[in-house]
């Protein structure tokens, strides 16, 4: 028994010590419905009984304590169905038994004619069965956090139920601990490695109660009868698994605030254009040469997501293609210049940053039919000149002549 019990403690410590190379992957997960994350369990286990009655007898008779005495051991099988809640906290209802054997002198039992022998120690056969409700707690996802390509999952359990011995057609309650290994094959499968232990009331064996033996006293567990098995088996995850990751807040913000940015900086390009445009009307001012369409000069801007060098929507670029179509028509220049937003990055990063984002967007007018000879580009580095400082990550395309 403490040889047992020393395994149990083993595999408890374990889990403390299993730093996982996987954990990198963790992520918070969100709430699913009530219908995924089911499984079945299927398994045979090695069961061993430990009656109430046999503790009296044990020194006259010279029992072990041992499990694997083949006075006590039997082979068993059991089913089980269950649902995880969160990756950490789950249920389980479970149905093992068949066979046992029952450990007590072969007087004690009801069913015995031949009582000659009182110090005669039997390991009988008793057909039974337990239905238990088991906690499952997943401490490899309580403490390292969800990973689903985890590998091995430590999982102790601890519950109750109701047990039936068919061979004398009683019934009794028990509690029951146990731990649960299961070693990941797919998503869908899963072995497991079961050991627990079940504490039943003393006359779930069908025998009569330990109080008639003569210096038996009751104490701890020896005052009930209580099974010890292992168990190996398959887990099978049924209907929807796995756990959706929680949508990163704090990006999708940053990501929204940045879109909003260049939004208002192209209403403040608009606004710039439509006053200069108010502007020539109230002056009357022409074109000096009627044979050459006038084109905007005030800039088209471009923008960049933080510390990006690829244009952030590609809507930005639909002004760019009108003045692209323009300086095409008309052989003229253009002058593109690159800018990054001098509160983040040091001066020299802002300075490549600058760079490549003007480099980009004169790929993007080669594209659209100008030759290299007819664009310009430069970078600014860092500025701060537009508030909020977001709208400095851009480029600027204008017709220079």
């Amino acid at each position: 028994m403490k040889k047992l019990f020393m395994v149990l403690a083993f595999a408890g410590v374990s889990v403390a010590s299993m730093a996982q190379d996987d954990a990198v992957n963790k992520y918070s997960v969100a709430t699913n419905s009530f219908w995924s994350n089911w499984f079945i369990q299927v398994g045979a286990n090695w069961n061993a009984f430990y009656s109430n009655q046999e503790h009296g007898v044990r020194g006259d008779a010279d029992l072990s304590n041992s499990p694997f005495e083949k006075e006590r051991s039997s082979l068993g099988a059991a089913i089980a169905i269950g649902k995880w809640f969160t990756p950490g906290i789950g249920l389980r209802t479970k149905l093992q038994g068949i066979w046992g054997k029952t450990v007590a002198p072969s007087w004690l039992f009801r069913d015995n004619a031949d009582r000659d022998n009182d110090e005669k120690v039997i390991g009988k056969f008793n057909r039974y069965w337990t239905l238990s409700e088991d906690v499952l707690l997943n401490l490899s996802n309580l403490i390292f956090g969800y990973n689903p390509n985890r590998v091995w999952n430590f999982i102790p359990f601890f519950g109750g139920g109701l047990s039936r011995t068919m061979t004398h057609n009683l019934y009794a309650m028990h509690l029951r601990v146990g731990i649960l290994n299961e070693f990941r094959i797919s998503d869908r499968v899963a072995i497991n490695f079961e050991l627990g232990w079940n504490r039943h009331e003393e006359d779930f064996d069908g025998m009569v109660t330990g109080s008639l033996l003569e210096g038996h006293k009751n104490r701890g567990w020896e005052d009930k009868d209580n099974t010890l098995y292992g168990e190996l088996g398959l887990t099978f995850n049924i209907g929807r698994t796995g756990w959706d990751a929680v949508p990163d807040v704090d990006a999708l913000k940053r990501l929204h605030e940045q879109q909003l940015a260049a939004l208002q900086s192209q209403l403040n390009d608009a606004n710039a254009e439509i006053a200069r445009l108010n502007n020539l009307i109230k002056n009357h001012v022409c074109p000096t040469n009627p044979g050459v369409k006038e084109f905007v000069t005030t800039p088209v801007s471009v923008f960049f997501n933080l510390d990006k060098t690829d244009i952030a929507s590609q809507k930005d670029l639909v002004n760019v293609r009108a003045l692209a179509k323009y300086a095409t028509d008309n052989e003229s220049n253009v002058l593109v210049s690159g800018y990054a937003d001098s509160a983040t990055g040091s001066v020299e990063h802002n300075q490549w940053l600058s760079e490549q984002r003007a480099e980009t967007v004169a790929a993007e007018l080669e594209n659209m039919g100008l030759s290299r000879s007819q664009i310009k580009t430069q970078g600014l580095g860092g500025v701060d000149t537009l508030s909020p400082i977001e709208f400095n990550r851009r480029a600027t395309v204008q017709i220079t002549e």
